[in-house]
Formats: C-alpha cells, structure tokens, sequence
C-alpha cells in the first residue's frame, strides 16, 4: 500500500472510544454514535486545511515534522469547532486517536500500548475484543466497513513481506515488537476480515514469580528445577492461553550457564535474559512468490549439527516432534517443548498423530518413542478467572506387554485452587547427589515434606 493511500485509509478509520476505558460495561454493549460523529467531524475538518496529498508529502519528507504539524492541525479544528471536545482531556483523547489512524494502527494502538491486554481479537468491522488478565472484554473501538480492517491488516502485513488476498486468504506474521499476528479473509472467514494479534510480553516470570502468583508452589518449583538441573526431558502440555510459552522460558532460564542453547520457534517468544549461551532460531514462511519456506523441522534438524547441549522448541505441532524425540534420545537430554493437549494422556495420541504426519510408523513404535524420550510432561491450566495453574505432573513408561506408552502420576490437582498432591516420586530423584545438586538430606527432606503435605 502506497503511503498516499494509508493516509487516505487512515483518515476514514473511526473510533467508537468516548473515554479512556477500553472496554463496555456489557459485551454487548453498542457503538457510541456520538463519539464516531466527533472523530469524522475532526477527520473532515483535518482534511479541509490540509489534503491527502500533502499529508502524504509531508510525513514522507519528515514523519517526526508531520506529527507536529498535524497534531497543530487539529488543535485548530478543535478551536474552531469546540462542540467536538469541550474539555482539554477530551481533545487530547480525540486527537491522539487521529494520530494514531495516520501513523499507527488506529483504534488498535490504545490497545497495544495497554501492558494489561495479551490479546487482541477484531471480528470484522464492528466487534473488536480483547483478553486482560485472562478474561475476555469488548472494546469500545471499532471500524466503519470491513474495507478498513482489510486496510489495517495490510498496513500491518505488507512492511513484513507478506500479502493476503482471496488467493492466499490466511496469513501469520511477527511484528517487529515480537507480537504474533493471524488474518483470514473471506471466502475463508464468511463474517468478514478476522485479525487476531497475540502481544509479546516484555516481562519475564520465573519460577519464583510464578510461584508467587500461586501457579504452583514451592515444593513443585524445587522439584521442576531439580529436573532441569538434572537433564529431564520436559514437555509443557495445555490449552490455548494456558501459560504454557510462560512456563517454558521459566524452565529454561534454569538451565546451567555452562550449557549451549539453541531454541526453535515459529514465532520468537522465549526470553533468556541473562544465559550467556542461547542461539535463537526462528521458521519462516513461504515469500509472496511461494517459496523460501524454511519449517519447525528443517530447524531442528540443522540444530543437531549445531552442537547444542539443549534444544528447546517453543511448540512441536507437526511432522518435527519425531526429529524432537530422536533429538531426546541421541544425547540431547534436558530438552524442553510444548504441546496442545488437555491431559498428559491426550498428549501421547497428539505425538502420535504429529510424528506420523512425516512417517507412517506403527504406533507402538512411536509411543516406544515417547516413554523412551519424554521423562515428564507438566500440564498447565486456566480457571474460570485467568489464572494460570499446573495441574498435574506425569512420567512415562512402555508396558512392553501391552504395547503402550501408560502414565505416571506424580503430582496432581483436583480442584482449580487445591494445592495438589504428591502420588510418587521419579527414581531419578536419588540420583541428584550424586550429580552434586542437592544432598541426600536435602532430597529426603523434600521428600517427607511433600508428602505430609498431601
């Protein structure tokens, strides 16, 4: 889209904003009319003492210079017609939601900028929601026609190489900020243009954070840094939503600074702040030509000759968990990923299915795979409220005579806010003196403590 053009589109978006909260006291809460007739009052009035064109030319020329000489604009549309914003905290919110249509997202950017929000849903032209703090909200923003929307995602797209048409109808991007965004079209969205932004968060939450937010407690925080200290192959399991990346990049952040990291994503999300060691690794979808697609599996096959210590894979989905599982098995151990499944027992059918989408192995020889590789899976949660939890800890083992991967629980939850309970212990436990990373009292202390907690 030409820079003409964005301005031109830019100058029609609406915002339905009438005060500074994003949200409406009731999901079903309309569209302010009156606030959507005071941004077009303000866009027309910008419009009569400065055209398109020179809009255009002038940020061109000096972005930072436009700013301030729009922002000077319609301070004087204001002052001509003060019915638009009779107060100086209204005209300051009207004219920073003009800016924001011009040189940013419009009535995405508040949004954006909010720390609170993780993630951001538009439903077409007039329904646009968003998640904070785990719980779901409708906004007060909103979009004309659908044309707009279509506009704003191929202003988001468009500098990142990528386009979306009824050709290519789907699209996943990474903004520049690390935010992962998906748009679908019709004829594949049948309610108009669907964009769906997941915010990268700054902040980084250790065990110890988490801990204290009541996602778990002490006891399974030692334990999980036990398990990474000792080289346990680890996979975080859940939902959507359900703290999983989150928990993740808390796990690795234990890993030893001695050791070399390499991470995979299709999306970079994870954080290591302060390991000196990490190789970052990122997939790449197919150009607008068709080609240079480089897969979660192409990347974790090159990293084996990368002489990592450890691989971690944000999220295995495909036909890379069998390279995942080999990696685990061939003197990769203490490596971590994630997976979509809602029990510890659905995960070994979701391994399954995804290694046989590159090899049609029998499925006794896949689960094989699995119990020899996997030694624990952490199953994480959400409540009703947004609060994320884990809510079970398992082991697995090869029944030789059945021919199954079978579960092993070691610590469980029966409610949301039980704190859960130990069922067993993993026999590497008493291997950790001899790996100099806790003494015999330590562990058997641990131990006694967790099981009167149960």
């Amino acid at each position: 889209m030409s820079l003409l053009e964005r301005v031109s589109n830019a100058q029609q978006t609406y915002s339905a904003h009438d005060a500074p909260s994003h949200n409406e006291a009731h999901p079903n809460a309309r569209t302010n009319d009156a606030a959507l007739e005071r941004f077009e009052e303000l866009r027309s009035g910008v419009g009569s003492h400065l055209s398109s064109s020179d809009m255009g030319a002038l940020i061109t020329r000096n972005p930072l210079q436009a700013r301030n000489e729009i922002t000077q604009v319609c301070k004087r549309v204001c002052e001509e017609r003060p019915w638009l914003a009779p107060t100086n905290r209204e005209r300051e919110i009207l004219i920073n939601r003009y800016l924001d249509s011009v040189f940013g997202l419009g009535p995405l950017e508040e949004l954006l900028a909010d720390e609170r929000i993780t993630e951001i849903m538009v439903n077409g032209s007039d329904a646009l929601f968003y998640e904070a703090d785990g719980i779901l909200y409708r906004s007060k923003n909103c979009f004309k026609n659908d044309s707009e929307v279509n506009a704003l995602i191929d202003r988001i797209i468009s500098p990142l190489g990528r386009r979306i048409d009824e050709t290519s109808p789907m699209v996943n991007a990474r903004l520049k900020q690390g935010h992962r965004v998906n748009a679908i079209i019709p004829p594949l969205s049948l309610d108009g243009p669907i964009l769906t932004i997941r915010k990268f968060r700054e902040q980084f939450f250790s065990l110890e954070d988490m801990r204290d937010l009541g996602s778990f407690d002490n006891d399974v925080l030692t334990f999980l840094r036990w398990a990474v200290q000792r080289r346990r192959n680890i996979a975080v399991s859940g939902g959507t939503g359900s703290g999983k990346t989150t928990l993740l990049n808390a796990l690795s952040a234990c890993i030893p600074p001695t050791e070399r990291i390499i991470t995979i994503e299709d999306s970079a999300e994870l954080r290591f702040t302060t390991h000196p060691h990490v190789i970052r690794l990122e997939a790449r979808p197919k150009n607008i030509e068709g080609f240079g697609e480089v897969t979660i599996k192409d990347l974790v096959i090159n990293a084996l000759r990368m002489r990592p210590d450890r691989i971690v894979v944000g999220e295995c989905r495909g036909s890379e968990a069998l390279d995942m599982l080999q990696a685990m098995n061939t003197g990769h151990d203490g490596s971590l990923t994630t997976l979509h499944a809602n029990a510890p027992k659905e995960a070994i059918s979701r391994l399954t299915t995804m290694v046989r989408y590159g090899v049609d192995l029998p499925v006794e020889v896949i689960e094989l795979q699995i119990a020899e590789a996997l030694d624990l899976v952490v199953q994480t949660n959400r409540d009703p409220a947004g609060k994320r939890y884990i809510t079970e800890i398992v082991g697995y083992s090869y029944n030789a005579a059945e021919k199954r991967c079978e579960t092993k629980s070691y610590f469980k939850r029966a409610f949301w806010h039980d704190q859960g309970t130990w069922r067993a212990f993993p026999s590497w436990l008493d291997t950790l003196p001899e790996f100099a990373l806790a003494t015999e009292e330590e562990v058997e202390r641990w131990k006694q403590r967790a099981s009167s907690a149960a």
